[in-house]
């Protein structure tokens, strides 16, 4: 602009205009510049909850492995065990009705009843039950067929238990070794 005349002089009009696309290029790099960072902050946000989830998994994963290992924990000797039980029914089964009315011998007997029912409390008291087998189908998770026996059963049906199966809590401690009736 000219001094007092109020009027644009041409060299004034190109210098604002070169002004304005300045001011423009520069926008436009801001513009850029903030749509790269919002997509930064965006990669940020997404790999932070990604984190947060695999985080929540792995706690989930080492309770569930920790609940495991207390409910277990306790298996192999749980099944050391379940061979003195089967060997205590052994010895009752193995004793003789005149030797258990014997006066020498029942206290004897009551003993060993008594220490039946003592294991057979704390296998309750831990979660390890018996699986009834006879007169069920043969389930192949839960019984081992040892033999097939003639039968009026149908077939596929649990006539016979050789030794008794057992779980602790949800799991199979020990199958059941049973005979199957047999088809014919």
């Amino acid at each position: 602009m000219s001094a007092g005349s109020g009027a644009p002089v041409d060299g004034d009009a190109d210098a604002g205009q070169a002004g304005d696309a300045q001011t423009a290029e520069q926008g436009g790099g801001q513009v850029a510049r903030i749509a790269a960072l919002e997509a930064e902050l965006a990669e940020a946000r997404a790999a932070t909850l990604y984190a947060q989830a695999e985080t929540q998994n792995v706690r989930r994963r080492m309770e569930k492995d920790a609940a495991d290992a207390r409910a277990y924990a306790a298996t192999a000797f749980a099944r050391d065990v379940l061979s003195v039980s089967d060997n205590l029914e052994r010895a009752l089964a193995a004793i003789p009705a005149e030797l258990r009315d014997d006066d020498r011998f029942k206290a004897l007997v009551i003993g060993l009843e008594a220490t039946g029912r003592e294991i057979a409390s704390v296998f309750e008291r831990h979660g390890i039950s018996r699986i009834q087998s006879l007169g069920e189908k043969l389930d192949p998770n839960r019984h081992q067929a040892m033999m097939e026996i003639a039968s009026d059963a149908e077939p596929g049906t649990i006539v016979q238990e050789m030794q008794p199966g057992f779980m602790i809590r949800d799991r199979l401690l020990r199958p059941a070794l049973v005979g199957v009736a047999k088809a014919g």
